[in-house]
C-alpha cells in the first residue's frame, strides 16, 4: 500500500500546492478527487503546459487536470501493467466500484526494452556521435572505448541501436574517433550483423563537428543519439512532432526536478524580505543527447572544425530557424556518460555492475 495521501489532491487545491505534492511523492503526477472519489488527473506535464499558456500557479489546479482518468477496479489489477502500456499511462490507480482509490500501480521504464516488437516502419537513418573519449568513465575508457560499455549482454550502443530498431530506423551512421578500430572490430566480428556504416573523424570535432561528415549520406530529417544514453519514448511521435511544426532540430529534453536543500529567501530593492520558500523544487528542461535534425542543419556546420552542439543550437535560434524541444519525463532518460549514472543505469536495468 502507497502512501496515498501524496497521491490525492481536491479541485480546490492551488497549482502550487499541487507541485508540492508531486515533487513529495516524486512520480510526477496526482489524482484530483472529491468526498474521497476519483474525478481526475493531473500530471507535471499538465502543469507545465497550463503555466506555459498563461495559467496562474495560483490558480485552481481543476484548470489544468484531466477528466477522464486511466483506473482499474480491484478485480482487475491482476492487468494492471497491460492496461497501463496499452493506454499510454504510468500509473494507475485501483479503484472501488465507488471509484474510491486503493492502490496505485506504476509502470517503470525500460522493462519492455529489447523486446524486438516492432512499433512502427519508419526508414529513417540515426547517427551515433561515438568519437569522445570518455573522460568521465575513466578509468573503464583506458581500456574500452564508451560506446562499449557493457550493460548486461549488450554494450550500450548495442541497446540504443535495438530502441531504434523497434521503430523501423535504418541505415545506422557511427561516427568515431577513439579507439575506432576497436569499435569497428566489435561490430564486424558481432553475430547480430547491425547495418552500420562508420564515419570516422581524422581529428575531435566536439559534439557536433563530426555531423558535418555524414552530409551527402543522409537526407531529409535524421536522428542523433550521443553513445552514451538511452530513451524510452516514442520515436514515431518525436519524429512526427518535428516535421509538423517544421524544425530544422528538435531537441529531446527530460524534465528534471530539483530540491533544494536550504531555504529560499527573496529581496525587494528597498532591502525587505517579500517571500521566503522553504526548500523550494526547481525544475529544468534538460538536454538528453537525441536529436532529430533535418538535412538543412548539416549546412550550418563549418567544415573540419571543432564545434559544439550547443553553439549551433543557439545559432539556429539567432538566425530565426525553428528549433523545437521534446519533452519527456527524467525516468524515460538514461546517462551513462559518467560514473555515477552508469551505477544509476545498472540499479534500473536490474544488471550486476
Amino acid at each position: 500500500m502507497k502512501n496515498l495521501e501524496t497521491f490525492i489532491a481536491v479541485e480546490e487545491n492551488s497549482i502550487r500546492e499541487v507541485m508540492k505534492k508531486i515533487a513529495d511523492n516524486a512520480k510526477g503526477l496526482v489524482f484530483i478527487c472529491k468526498d474521497g472519489r476519483l474525478l481526475a488527473t493531473v500530471t507535471d506535464g499538465d502543469i507545465r503546459r497550463y503555466i506555459l499558456a498563461g495559467g496562474d500557479i495560483e490558480g485552481e489546479v481543476s484548470k489544468a487536470a484531466h477528466y477522464s482518468p486511466v483506473f482499474a477496479y480491484r478485480e482487475e489489477s491482476g492487468s494492471a501493467k497491460d492496461i497501463m502500456i496499452k493506454q499510454g499511462v504510468t500509473a494507475l490507480p485501483i479503484v472501488t466500484r465507488d471509484m474510491e482509490i486503493k492502490d496505485i500501480v506504476f509502470l517503470t521504464y525500460f522493462e519492455e526494452e529489447g523486446t524486438g516488437k516492432k512499433k512502427a516502419s519508419l526508414q529513417v537513418p540515426v547517427v551515433i556521435m561515438a568519437g569522445g573519449k570518455g573522460q568521465r568513465l575513466k578509468p573503464f575508457t583506458d581500456i574500452l572505448p564508451k560506446p562499449l560499455i557493457p550493460l548486461g549482454e549488450k554494450t550500450i550502443t548495442e541497446r540504443i541501436i535495438t530502441k531504434f530498431q523497434e521503430y523501423g530506423c535504418d541505415p545506422f551512421y557511427m561516427v568515431v574517433n577513439y579507439k575506432k578500430n576497436f569499435i569497428k572490430a566489435y561490430f564486424a566480428d558481432n553475430e547480430m550483423k547491425y547495418n552500420i556504416q562508420f564515419v570516422e573523424e581524422e581529428k575531435f570535432l566536439g559534439t557536433a563537428g563530426g555531423l558535418k561528415l555524414v552530409q551527402g549520406k543522409v537526407s531529409g530529417d535524421f536522428f542523433v543519439s550521443n553513445c552514451d544514453i538511452m530513451i524510452d519514448a516514442d520515436y514515431q511521435a518525436i519524429l512526427e512532432e518535428h516535421i509538423r511544426k517544421g524544425c530544422i532540430i528538435t531537441l529531446v529534453c527530460a524534465h528534471k526536478k530539483y530540491r533544494m536543500p536550504y531555504g529560499t529567501v527573496e529581496g525587494d530593492a528597498q532591502g525587505y524580505v517579500c517571500n521566503m520558500q522553504e526548500k523550494p523544487v526547481l525544475s529544468y528542461n534538460i538536454n538528453t543527447g537525441l536529436y532529430v535534425i533535418n538535412e538543412r542543419f548539416l549546412e550550418l556546420i563549418p567544415q573540419d572544425t571543432f564545434v559544439d552542439m550547443t553553439e549551433l543550437v543557439n545559432d539556429c535560434i539567432e538566425k530565426k530557424e525553428k528549433v523545437g524541444i521534446y519533452l519527456i519525463e527524467e525516468e524515460q532518460w538514461l546517462d551513462t556518460g559518467q560514473m555515477e549514472e552508469l551505477q544509476k543505469t545498472y540499479a534500473v536495468l536490474n544488471l550486476n555492475y
